[in-house]
């Protein structure tokens, strides 16, 4: 009984040791929690009507897209602007799909397989014409070739080569764009079921056309706001807070903005830095002059315009050197010169001037043997049996080639960063060979038979030396610029301090108002995502570290200066566009006041106003005031209803109080057409319709984290 005693003393102690206990329990497992929220939410780049998008995801369709791009462009990269853009593409297209998706859904519409294929075979969708299965001779999609290969894809992905890689990317790209035909299919059902609710009726119709035919002349008396001084006209805060509370709406924002101030401090060479780069530029112009290899002259002096050894069109030069060989002669060398646009110094050395094809259309024989000698003898039969008469095309299908003819046309090598010797002896062969010429061209590997078979377009080629170089700061200039510009965000971090003693530093304060973390940028600036993430994750008031950016030639400090999140502005935010509400409204009743006891235009005249006559007003288009200086659509709607020869109350316009008098009403020479009429309004309601979109996104919650990653 004691120790039942003892261990009742005890109960106290025990339930708050098991209380304590359970406590941590749930207390670790909410942590836990927590933090797997919180970690999946940094893996998350956004989220559209509940549905979420990782960075593995948005990446990988980033990069479908960018390999559209490079295949039908023929290109191996691209620019970080335009790689911003295909980010903002994709983002738009998740928006899209997911909002379209979810009202389909509810609706039932989907497109099937029988559809798609039904699109197949007509082959008139603009977007199968960007595919490579397009006839050549009609020029229209043909589903024979894309069955073809996709037939050809299955064998060909067995054989594990680099014809499989191509075929893959090949297959990529289809995939790509079958997503996007049925994705159009879809969109275009949802429109069309749209449409559908959308029509006309007689008595509309008959008002349309009254409305555009129905011509009103007037005589008018404007009080212009503007000869109204703002000095003469008192507004409270109680005035401004009625105005914004009636306007409240006009002022929400769906997404939060932030403003901020900065200081961005470009590095740029000092005047030892232009000495010696001058100097440079003054050593490869004397080797042009002397005479020395031009591409080694190029390569010494680090230009960024590669030497290609073969002419080429005025469009392909830079246009400061298109400028330039204007006023030189062939043989020349200029002197160094500067270009502002892009911060360089160039020096030119024009060697030959000649006319060449623009397109040549040729036709090959590739030939290769176990040697090279083998080779070359091979390639000397073929080339006499063609110059004895033989079929090009019957003897090229005896070495499993097709022998076809094929254009070049100088873009397609012109802007190449480097060629071989043997593409530039191919090129130049192409371009000199006359039509119907043949040459056996031998080269590193093996040996082309080529016959130019036509030539177009006979233009001026350029050979063109250039030796273009940056206007680059050195070490020395860089770190003297950060130690100063490090010193003084070291020294200021506040914003009353950053404004304080910025022109001391000799830097200048900047400000932008309502920046979106689905920009790509701060200040216009590339290399700026660290200050962007900055930004998004601080508080008003904080001041940034020390950014290095652009291309590593900016110094940056920002500061935080307001936060606006989602939902209604504040009236201080706002404060200046209510004002000028709330002054027109004080403008317009001094003004009313002055013509409120006319009887006629006369009256309105000898009271000041400005009097004019304004021919065929209709109500379907706003009436220009020329005394006003504004458009005032609630002036046709008036005159509209008002009678031939009756005196008008008192009008608030844009920009001006109004009185008129309609002088005359008369129809416009034109039939009333139904049928017409009837289309016009639905076209016009199918406008207003198309912006449903903005609606549904409204309504989207969406979340734009992509500025964490990208």
């Amino acid at each position: 009984m004691a120790a039942i005693g003892k261990i009742r003393s005890w109960g106290p102690v025990l339930a708050t040791v098991i209380g304590l206990a359970l406590f941590a329990f749930i207390a670790e497992e909410m942590f836990r929690s927590c933090e797997a929220t919180s970690n999946e939410r940094r893996q998350q780049v956004g989220e559209v009507l509940g549905k979420k998008i990782s960075v593995q995801e948005f990446q990988s369709l980033v990069e479908e897209y960018q390999d559209v791009i490079k295949m039908t462009q023929g290109r191996d990269n691209l620019s970080e602007e335009e790689l911003n853009q295909v980010k903002d593409q994709v983002w738009q297209n998740f928006i899209n799909n997911t909002v379209l998706e979810k009202q389909t859904k509810k609706l039932g519409l989907t497109v099937t397989d029988t559809e798609l294929q039904n699109l197949l075979k007509a082959g008139n969708n603009p977007i199968l014409r960007q595919t490579p299965f397009v006839n050549q001779e009609t020029g229209r999609f043909d589903v024979t070739q894309l069955t073809k290969f996709l037939a050809d894809y299955k064998k060909a992905m067995n054989s594990g080569n680099e014809v499989a890689e191509q075929y893959q990317r090949i297959y990529n790209y289809w995939t790509f764009m079958e997503k996007n035909l049925r994705q159009q299919i879809l969109t275009q059902k949802y429109q069309t079921l749209l449409a559908q609710c959308l029509f006309s009726n007689p008595i509309s119709e008959k008002a349309a056309f009254a409305a555009q035919n129905l011509e009103s002349d007037i005589e008018l008396a404007a009080w212009p706001y503007s000869t109204i001084k703002d000095d003469d006209v008192k507004i409270s805060d109680a005035d401004l807070k009625a105005k914004y509370e009636s306007k409240k709406e006009m002022y929400k924002q769906y997404v939060e903005s932030r403003d901020i101030k900065y200081v961005d401090f470009q590095v740029v060479a000092s005047p030892a830095d232009r000495t010696e780069l001058m100097k440079a530029m003054k050593e490869s112009q004397q080797q042009f002059e002397a005479g020395q290899a031009v591409a080694e002259v190029v390569r010494k002096g680090q230009s960024q315009i590669s030497y290609l050894g073969i002419p080429v069109t005025r469009g392909a030069l830079a246009n400061d050197i298109a400028a330039k060989i204007d006023s030189m002669q062939v043989g020349q060398v200029s002197e160094p010169f500067e270009t502002k646009f892009d911060n360089t110094l160039n020096v030119v050395k024009y060697i030959a001037k000649t006319q060449q094809p623009d397109s040549v259309e040729y036709r090959i024989i590739q030939v290769g043997a176990e040697t090279l000698e083998a080779t070359r003898d091979r390639a000397d039969s073929i080339f006499k049996a063609l110059q004895g008469g033989a079929d090009f095309e019957a003897l090229a299908k005896k070495y499993d080639q097709t022998g076809e003819k094929q254009w070049m046309t100088s873009a397609m090598y012109e802007r190449s960063q480097t060629l071989d010797a043997d593409a530039k002896n191919y090129i130049a062969t192409i371009n000199t060979l006359a039509a119907g010429e043949m040459k056996n061209l031998e080269m590193a590997q093996g040996n082309l038979i080529l016959q130019v078979t036509a030539r177009r377009a006979m233009v001026d080629k350029y050979d063109v030396a250039v030796v273009k170089h940056t206007i680059d700061f050195s070490k020395e200039t860089y770190s003297q610029a950060y130690n100063k510009f490090s010193q003084y965000v070291s020294e200021n971090k506040t914003i009353e301090g950053l404004e304080k003693n910025a022109e001391k530093f000799g830097f200048k304060i900047q400000e932008r108002t309502d920046l979106y973390n689905s920009e790509h940028t701060v200040a216009g600036l590339r290399s700026t995502r660290d200050a962007m993430k900055w930004i998004f994750d601080s508080k008003a008031g904080d001041v940034s570290p020390l950014y290095e950016c652009g291309n590593n030639d900016h110094l940056l400090v920002v500061a935080l200066t307001k936060v606006h999140p989602e939902g209604y502005r504040e009236l201080a935010d706002v404060e200046d566009m209510v004002k000028e509400e709330v002054l027109r409204d004080k403008k317009f009743e001094i003004a009313a006041q002055k013509l409120a006891d006319v009887k006629s235009i006369a009256d309105a005249k000898a009271k000041g106003a400005a009097v004019d006559s304004v021919r065929q007003i209709t109500f379907s288009a706003p009436v220009f005031v020329q005394a006003a200086g504004a458009s005032e659509p609630v002036l046709s709607g008036a005159v509209a209803a008002a009678k031939t020869g009756e005196m008008s109350k008192v009008i608030k316009g844009n920009g001006a109080a109004y009185v008129f008098q309609v002088v005359n009403k008369h129809e416009r020479d034109a039939k009333f057409v139904p049928e017409e009429e009837g289309k016009k309004l639905k076209q016009q309601a199918m406008q207003a319709a198309s912006r449903f979109m903005s609606e549904l996104y409204m309504n989207a919650k969406i979340k734009d984290n992509r500025y964490l990653f990208f």
